[in-house]
């Protein structure tokens, strides 16, 4: 960064869209964690840097212009979740399909996947020492999910140190908090999170992405779900899968249960075409439903998490979100 570039910056918008252009994508995936929503995190993100661009003038550079703009994502993110009221949960709108009575009903409605193309050009942004999880397994749906359910700024220390690797004392001035008030929440954050995963803490882990292992799995599902194949998709599950369908509430745990609900879609006559990509880092398809005259429509994604041997959560979202992934709302006959 030199000082002409700093300079320029502080007078034109060109010269700060260029200093600050490396760090939009892991600055939205940042977003995205915080707030378990892609556009919520599209939204927070140009509220940063709107913010920063107008704060330029006073960034003294006591701090990396990246940990600038990191505490004015944070804690945007942070006043979206205290003031805005979540996306309400959706009422269900499957045509001709009665689903079984749901093991329970979801917390967090408002999930949505990342596209995997976008998350990769962030994958070079450097993580600081202190931190403790894996990229692709800080992006997956079952750790976004539950970091949802921590308090606002439980989640937002608990992202910046163990995610980021920021360090406390840094935590604490993106927060205007203590170092002691950045541990406690930390230590409590940890806890919370570990009640939350502790059912996924004896799964074999994924295959690695794109290997033998996980491309078998996927060409499995893709054939069984392609063919109404009942018996052929349950003996890919785990005994305690999962599945979600969020905005709407409805979720189904165990094989049995997420046989049922299964069972309720093909038994309806519906058929589908699956299209791959992939979300959070795992394995997704656009799904289009086969019709009478040949065309084929949208009807949501599905998004996959693995074990070693099969499949332990479906998550479906609404065909809202085909566009971010490149998929047509529709699909012409074949």
């Amino acid at each position: 960064m030199t000082g002409d570039l700093m300079s320029q910056a502080r007078s034109g918008d060109e010269a700060f869209r260029e200093l600050t252009e490396p760090y939009r994508r892991e600055l939205q995936v940042h977003c995205y964690r915080m707030l378990g929503s892609f556009q919520d995190a599209e939204d927070a993100l140009q509220d940063t840097l709107l913010s920063a661009w107008r704060g330029f003038a006073g960034f003294e550079e006591r701090a990396s212009l990246r940990t600038w703009l990191y505490r004015i994502a944070t804690n945007r993110c942070l006043n979206a979740r205290r003031s805005a009221s979540r996306r309400p949960a959706k009422e269900w709108d499957v045509p001709n399909v009665e689903p079984p009575e749901p093991t329970r009903l979801g917390e967090v409605t408002w999930l949505e996947p990342y596209p995997d193309a976008l998350f990769e050009g962030a994958v070079d942004a450097p993580l600081g020492p202190e931190a403790r999880y894996e990229r692709t397994e800080s992006i997956s749906l079952a750790f976004v999910t539950a970091l949802q359910v921590l308090p606002p700024r439980q989640l937002a220390v608990l992202i910046l140190r163990d995610v980021l690797g920021f360090r406390a004392g840094e935590v604490a001035n993106m927060l205007d908090s203590s170092v002691d008030s950045v541990k406690s929440a930390l230590k409590r954050a940890r806890a919370g999170l570990q009640h939350r995963q502790h059912a996924s803490d004896d799964r074999e882990p994924p295959p690695a992405r794109q290997s033998p292992s996980e491309d078998a799995i996927v060409a499995e599902f893709v054939r069984a779900w392609e063919s109404a194949d009942l018996d052929a998709l349950v003996a890919l599950l785990t005994e305690d899968v999962f599945t979600s369908m969020p905005p709407m509430p409805f979720e189904y745990r165990g094989r049995d249960a997420v046989a049922g609900f299964c069972a309720s879609i093909f038994g309806a006559g519906r058929r589908f075409d699956l299209i791959p990509t992939r979300a959070n880092g795992q394995p997704a398809f656009g799904a289009y439903l086969r019709t009478p005259t040949g065309v084929r429509h949208g009807t949501g994604l599905y998004v996959l998490t693995l074990t070693r041997d099969g499949i332990c959560a479906m998550t479906r979202f609404d065909s809202g979100v085909l566009s971010w992934f490149g998929l047509p709302l529709s699909l012409p006959d074949r």
